[in-house]
């Protein structure tokens, strides 16, 4: 058995978007090293019901805890606002989510805070509810933007499409005034080129990857699972197609992964799999 602060820190989203919360862990904690697993055979999240999700995160986590992590992040906000609280109930290991620590930093950036995200996450309200438990006062309004994932997993940030779509979302938002912007989902980072051609400098962007590390790393701290020694590479993971993933990471990384493609656990005859009828 190895020490419990060697073990690798667990993270997990439905594709590239994670990699944004990978590179604040390589910038704030870099001797910690990490298991990443992105879903990308089952991607988009953002349309699926919440009784989907829950089963997907189950699965994930149970791989994971398998592996041996010390601490699982959920780089993913469709998981973080659907999922979160049943499974740390179920699962004996710290799981944290993006949603919190994006809502705690949006209310000290602003009043007026617009949020983008997937529509699974804006059907939540969990970004609402989050900031009103921190400041009752802020007004909150959000927009759910099924084409942003799907767009960046095909590596199209530099479409002129793209673009378009893009205003489309943020036009609503800009016509209420906002003085704050929530990245609702991890990918979205991966588009702020884009949003920066079309918003006020004045609006603030709150990108929820690097406040979960802050978190994470005082919970590391207090449970003293801080690692003092030098990190191990990072094991990359998915559940579709290895090279795919490693081409399309390679922007933001700056370096190509290595990247193995693994089998989840089936849980169904502990969770039975819900049916989804989808169009």
């Amino acid at each position: 058995m190895r020490e419990p602060q060697r073990s690798r820190i667990g993270v997990f989203d439905s594709g590239v978007g994670g990699l944004t919360v990978l590179r604040e862990l390589y910038r704030q904690l870099p001797k910690e090293s990490i298991l990443y697993f992105g879903d990308t055979a089952r991607l988009p999240y953002g349309n699926r019901s919440p009784q989907v999700i829950l089963q997907y995160v189950r699965e994930i986590l149970t791989w994971m805890a398998e592996e041996e992590v010390k601490m699982v992040i959920m780089a993913c906000n469709t998981s973080s606002a659907l999922a979160l609280e049943t499974v740390q109930q179920e699962f004996n290991m710290p799981i944290l989510g993006v949603i919190l620590p994006g809502a705690r930093a949006a209310v000290r950036q602003g009043r007026r805070i617009g949020v983008i995200s997937t529509p699974a996450t804006a059907a939540s309200n969990a970004y609402r509810h989050a900031i009103h438990e921190v400041n009752p006062d802020a007004l909150v309004w959000q927009m759910g933007c099924p084409e942003f994932v799907p767009l960046i997993e095909q590596n199209r940030l530099h479409d002129p499409y793209t673009l378009e779509v893009a205003k489309g979302y943020l036009q609503p938002l800009l016509d209420a005034d906002i003085d704050t912007l929530v990245f609702g989902c991890t990918h979205y980072r991966h588009l702020t080129p884009v949003f920066q051609q079309i918003l006020p400098s004045h609006i603030r962007l709150v990108d929820p990857a690097s406040h979960v590390v802050k978190a994470a790393r005082q919970e590391l701290e207090v449970m003293g699972l801080r690692n003092s020694e030098m990190s191990i590479a990072t094991r990359f993971t998915v559940s579709g197609c290895p090279q795919q993933f490693a081409e399309l990471s390679q922007q933001w990384l700056g370096f190509t992964p290595m990247v193995e493609k693994i089998s989840l656990p089936c849980l169904s005859s502990i969770y039975p799999q819900p049916l989804e009828i989808r169009e």
